[in-house]
């Protein structure tokens, strides 16, 4: 039987880390629909007033905490959590960071050493679906989590950082409300746990922050049985609400291919090539160019059989541009 009565999960149940011996912050039957309140994906550091200076002090331990966990009646390890997308809402700003090159984070790391930051109004055109970049260059807003996932098998404490075969930080853009998640059950209850907000995101979020904020989310849980093949995070998405590419690449995209023996280092070559475009012909600096790159363009794998070379794309959608033909 389904159960829709309402329950709270609030964001002082934060925890850093995928542990199966953390205590449920809350336990629901199969089918219960829950409200989740989510830090952003930096636990909250950054504020509406932040600046690039604030970067340097950003604590990088504190990266994508995660709101729970909820233990789920009746799930069984070799069950799968399905998890239902209700409704997220953003907070009223968000940020995209490039963090200093000696972290080590974002696919060009090497080549950004100086910390960057954007603070993102969410409010001013929410009803009009999008955020301003700059004057010219408008964002839609497309809400997801970037972590949702449920407990590893293994006893002992593992990062909410990486994704893992029971989910995690996927950061997948396409998983969004009214799309539908399915993870494998490795410990009694599931004991799920989600968290780190986006506004938007390219498939790849290639300076490795998307347009990270604040969120409501409200999913369903529902416990299923006898799905085997259902061994990694499987979605569906449906037609009304998934990533809108008609709205996103009406006008086309600008696309560079990345070409190299090496999949990451053709990647970068792609995104380095995009980067480049966007500084000489619509004038933004490199770092602006590398974060409009990770909250809009998307890496993809163009071809993969062609041995020894590997080529990716990474596209822009030229319908962020607006006021041009």
């Amino acid at each position: 039987m389904s159960h829709t009565h309402s329950f709270h999960v609030s964001k002082s149940s934060v925890h850093l880390k995928w542990d199966n011996s953390l205590p449920p912050a809350l336990t629901v039957d199969s089918g219960t629909e829950i409200s989740f309140d989510l830090l952003d994906g930096g636990y909250n550091q950054f504020t509406s007033t932040s600046t690039a200076s604030d970067v340097p002090n950003f604590n990088l331990a504190l990266g994508d905490p995660a709101i729970g966990p909820v233990y789920v009646n009746g799930a069984e390890p070799g069950d799968v959590l399905k998890v239902e997308f209700l409704n997220l809402k953003t907070a009223d700003f968000g940020w995209t960071a490039v963090f200093p090159s000696s972290l080590g984070f974002g696919l060009l790391h090497d080549e950004f050493p100086d910390p960057a930051l954007k603070i993102w109004d969410l409010k001013t055109h929410a009803s009009e679906g999008y955020t301003e970049f700059k004057s010219g260059i408008h964002i839609p807003i497309h809400p997801f989590l970037g972590v949702v996932g449920i407990a590893r098998e293994q006893a002992g404490e593992f990062s909410t950082i990486p994704p893992y075969e029971t989910g995690g930080n996927i950061d997948c853009r396409h998983i969004t409300v009214g799309s539908t998640l399915y993870l494998p059950v490795k410990v009694r209850g599931a004991l799920f746990s989600c968290g780190d907000g986006h506004a938007a995101q390219g498939d790849g979020e290639v300076c490795g922050t998307a347009i990270e904020c604040q969120m409501k989310a409200s999913v369903r849980l529902t416990v299923e049985k006898g799905k085997s093949w259902v061994t990694s995070p499987h979605y569906r998405t449906t037609g009304e609400h998934s990533v809108n590419q008609a709205r996103l690449t009406g006008n086309g995209e600008y696309a560079v291919l990345g070409i190299d023996p090496d999949l990451r280092e053709a990647s970068r070559k792609a995104l380095r090539g995009a980067i480049d475009w966007l500084v000489g012909e619509k004038g933004l600096t490199r770092e602006e160019a590398y974060m409009l790159c990770s909250v809009c363009a998307d890496l993809r794998i163009a071809e993969i059989v062609d041995m020894p070379n590997y080529a990716v794309s990474c596209g822009v959608p030229l319908s962020i541009f607006v006021g041009e033909t």
